[in-house]
């Protein structure tokens, strides 16, 4: 069986000295309005303190001077205690402090206040409800192609055809373990509930990665224009050189379920780093505990697997069906 590979972390993490104070009244939190009626644009990085990429791509914008032309636009840092943690060689002890901030979007864990994501979560929670369009940027525990995420609600997915990248858009109902960030409140109703209101959350490949920091330029430019924020001409005089080529497809990858660790003992039985496709159900690609883990069904696609967090209840790997999207 397989363990976890040492990485090299190559991309430095940001200098956000200046622009952490933000404008809000809530530290990292950054709001300006048009003045014109649209929609509330928000756009979130730090969501986990070792996820840097995106804290580039809102360091960036916050540099060009990226304003929306109608509606507003919000610019979350979110989890700055964790980031202040912050250590390339030991970069996952920074995901969180106490407990993971994605995983506290619901109004009964955040009302508690017992832990340090859940105060941070609470001090975020009025711009979260606030945002009609939610682009939330993260990246990856091992080296792999970029991954949109956009829950089960089809206008989500059309945005993420819209988009026309990455190539990888995978299509999802959450963990079981708490609601993240792009699925609370509004964001995670239906179609006829939810209205105009999209929301993604992309993975842009490995954490210490310097191409995770363009695909999270690459993604914040396709939406904000996609949202009528800010329009292409202004994002691509402002930032000409972020948005890369479109992806010869898409493929939809269609979450069936996830394995859950049993223990910190999980092994895989490779090195996989996503999106590997097994023909044959039955393969086994890994041992929980003793127990092999099989591919439920032909053709069956692994999505994100890592053992770098593995504990008890932890989800380790989820498989999916693809499909052209």
């Amino acid at each position: 069986m397989s363990t976890a590979p040492a990485l090299t972390f190559a991309l430095p993490a940001p200098d956000l000295s200046t622009w952490r104070t933000g404008n809000t009244g809530t530290e990292g939190v950054w709001h300006f309005d048009s003045g014109v009626p649209g929609r509330h644009v928000m756009v979130s990085a730090l969501v986990h303190g070792n996820e840097v990429c995106g804290a580039w791509a809102l360091l960036g914008l916050l540099e060009a001077g990226v304003r929306p032309e109608v509606g507003t636009l919000t610019l979350a840092f979110c989890n700055l205690e964790a980031f202040d943690r912050f250590d390339a060689n030991n970069h996952d002890a920074s995901r969180f402090t106490d407990e993971d901030l994605n995983r506290q979007w619901s109004d009964a864990r955040i009302d508690t206040g017992n832990t340090l994501e859940r105060r941070r979560a609470a001090a975020l929670r009025p711009f979260v409800a606030r945002a009609d369009w939610l682009l939330d940027l993260h990246s990856m525990h091992e080296p792999s192609a970029p991954l949109l995420l956009t829950g089960i609600q089809p206008r989500n997915l059309a945005l993420a055809r819209a988009m026309r990248s990455p190539e990888h858009v995978v299509v999802d109902a959450g963990h079981q373990d708490g609601v993240r960030m792009r699925d609370y409140g509004r964001f995670g109703w239906a179609d006829e509930a939810g209205g105009d209101t999209r929301s993604l959350l992309v993975e842009c490949g490995f954490h210490g990665d310097p191409a995770s920091r363009d695909v999270a330029r690459d993604q914040c430019v396709r939406f904000l224009e996609q949202s009528g924020a800010v329009s292409a001409q202004v994002l691509s005089l402002l930032l000409p050189h972020w948005r890369l080529p479109d992806a010869p497809r898409q493929w939809a990858l269609e979450v069936t379920g996830p394995v859950v660790a049993r223990s910190s003992a999980f092994r895989f039985a490779a090195p996989y780093t996503g999106l590997e496709l097994f023909e044959t159900a039955g393969t086994v690609i890994g041992d929980n505990d003793g127990e092999p883990v099989r591919t439920p069904y032909d053709n069956c696609v692994l999505v994100m697997p890592s053992t770098r967090q593995a504990r008890t209840g932890v989800t380790v790997v989820r498989f999916a069906r693809r499909s052209l999207l």
